[in-house]
């Protein structure tokens, strides 16, 4: 129990991250995640977002920032292949 996090994220705020990451041009920090939200959030609530985004392969995390990768087009390509 040493790692739980306090509580979950609801899914308004994972999807209003999602939102932030991908429209952004450039990679992002953290911080510009965090101003760039409408609705401040607390830092282990993002980082457990940006976990879950990064497990679910929607976003990388470089020395750089952080960016979007998933591409709805070739998701919805396989999908047409099953």
């Amino acid at each position: 129990m040493l790692n739980e996090p306090l509580h979950y994220p609801r899914l308004d705020t994972i999807l209003n991250v999602e939102k932030v990451i991908k429209r952004a041009k450039d990679p992002l920090s953290k911080n510009a995640i965090d101003r760039a939200l409408e609705k401040q959030i607390m830092r282990p609530t993002l980082n457990l977002i940006l976990e879950y985004l990064e497990n679910s392969g929607k976003i990388a995390i470089l020395k750089e920032g952080i960016i979007w990768i998933y591409s709805e087009e070739i998701s919805n390509k396989l999908r047409e292949k099953l």
